[in-house]
């Protein structure tokens, strides 16, 4: 693809898809002509932004808030949603449990090795509150730390849930980290327990989590338990006292658990970005903030919703794990959760759980698309991916040629790619794509509604057509 190319639209948005859109639905309950004004309006008054959004999106409240956002100290020092109480858990699980909805999937799990498993959202919410029950008994509360480290599997949605349900704070941390990474992580947030697996497949080869999770825990003092998932069943080190089994443990326990309603600006997980220097900084996501923001951007920006399957090729320990299983969730929809990784053990094993799963909404990075196409655009046409409707992607810039391979091959150039660019402290997205409008190779539509996103050049004054830095002016949940 030229450089002209580049700027050519390649995608109109048909009536079909500006019809079914929810940001279609929330533009027109409130009035709003098109993106511009949206965004404009959003960014002029974000307190009747994130009002209206909260309310469209129907987030459930313990206790409603008094005030949606208060900056008297200043803009860096918000304030949202005060005197509001709520649980991140109760959102994503309760909420469609009392719609009636127990009987949908919520995940849908594909192993490295070809398992599968399913999960409703009745036995989601099961096993969430016996896991949760299960901390509580051993001494985790309301504020505690618990490290996540494991594989992308249901149990990883079982066990972030049940922290947040009873007001404990998640590290997650990725699955191919070794001991070090984990135990900085582990240190740092000073986690009081651990969740792990005895293992799990990659390229079909053994990865032995439990042994990597041991090291860590060595050099981690405060973590006081190690809840092990039977992933393998195989043979691994234990420490007698400290390491516990998750079944056993949880089926000791009842299946009711309520969830502990907390304050808007709650903890909800302390994320660690790489950094360039130093050592990895913790980003502290709240259970209103992130909650909101994800649910936000997947339901106007992917148009996820209830009936919707989600897949994204992800970890749990990348802010796009817990942004796949929180998108999907918030909106009743299913989240498909998959182990392993897109070439194995064939070039179309990425395509086939697209066909299999019937999934609606799917995103990918560029690495992943770079890495497919020399295998051909045979593995893309051989499976019926005609449930597919959107594709998003995020991670890093992309350059024509996968764009188009993906945009022709996938999408046979005819669905939205929705390229979209955040943040591990956003707690989601700044710039995106649109699926009510047109899309250029490679690029943004624009800021998303509600980040006050400008371009600022050396001087501090707002530049247009020249490199600048990306600068957001205003506040957002």
């Amino acid at each position: 693809m030229s450089e002209t190319g580049r700027s050519e639209i390649v995608w109109r948005p048909t009536p079909e898809y500006v019809e079914r859109a929810r940001i279609t639905k929330l533009m027109r309950a409130h009035g709003v002509a098109s993106l511009a004004e949206l965004q404009r309006r959003s960014v002029e008054d974000p307190a009747w932004y994130w009002d209206a959004v909260v309310k469209d999106l129907g987030i459930r409240w313990s206790k409603p808030y008094t005030r949606v956002l208060d900056v008297s100290r200043g803009i860096q020092w918000p304030r949202w949603f005060e005197g509001g109480l709520l649980n991140f858990a109760d959102n994503c699980v309760d909420r469609h449990l009392d719609a009636g909805r127990g009987g949908k999937p919520a995940i849908i799990w594909e192993g490295d090795d070809g398992q599968s498993r399913t999960l409703t959202y009745a036995e989601l919410g099961r096993e969430v509150a016996k896991l949760a029950n299960a901390l509580k008994r051993l001494g985790v509360g309301e504020g505690d730390r618990v490290g996540v480290f494991l594989p992308m599997s249901p149990e990883a949605a079982i066990a972030t849930l049940a922290i947040v349900r009873i007001g404990a704070i998640y590290t997650p941390c990725f699955s191919g980290y070794g001991a070090g990474a984990v135990a900085s992580r582990l240190q740092d947030c000073e986690a009081k327990a651990l969740i792990t697996a005895d293992g799990f497949y990659r390229r079909g080869q053994v990865v032995k989590m439990k042994e990597t999770a041991d090291e860590a825990v060595a050099a981690s003092p405060s973590i006081k338990h190690v809840i092990v998932y039977r992933r393998l069943g195989r043979e691994i080190p234990w420490t007698k006292g400290r390491d516990l089994w998750w079944q056993e443990l949880a089926d000791k326990e009842s299946a009711e658990c309520a969830a502990l309603p907390v304050s808007a600006e709650h903890p909800c997980l302390i994320i660690y970005t790489s950094g360039t220097t130093g050592r990895p900084k913790g980003a502290v996501l709240t259970q209103a903030g992130f909650l909101i923001k994800c649910a936000h951007d997947f339901s106007y920006l992917m148009d996820v919703g209830e009936g919707d399957r989600l897949f994204w090729l992800t970890d749990l320990g990348w802010l796009m794990g817990p942004m796949l299983l929180t998108g999907a969730l918030s909106a009743g929809a299913t989240a498909v959760v998959f182990e392993g990784v897109q070439d194995y053990p064939k070039p179309d094993r990425l395509w086939g759980i697209i066909e299999r799963h019937r999934v609606t909404v799917m995103g990918i990075s560029p690495t992943a698309v770079r890495a497919l196409m020399p295998h051909g655009p045979e593995h893309v046409h051989a499976h019926d991916l005609s449930a597919l409707r959107i594709i998003g992607s995020t991670g890093e810039p992309w350059n024509p040629e996968p764009y188009r391979w993906l945009f022709e091959n996938a999408g046979k150039a005819r669905l939205p790619i929705i390229n979209y660019t955040g943040g591990t402290e956003i707690s989601g997205g700044i710039l995106g794509c649109f699926p009510i409008a047109p899309i250029k190779p490679c690029s943004f539509f624009g800021a998303i509604p509600g980040m006050a996103a400008e371009c600022f050049g050396e001087d501090g004054r707002p530049v247009r057509g020249q490199v600048g830095e990306l600068v957001i002016t205003g506040t957002w949940p």
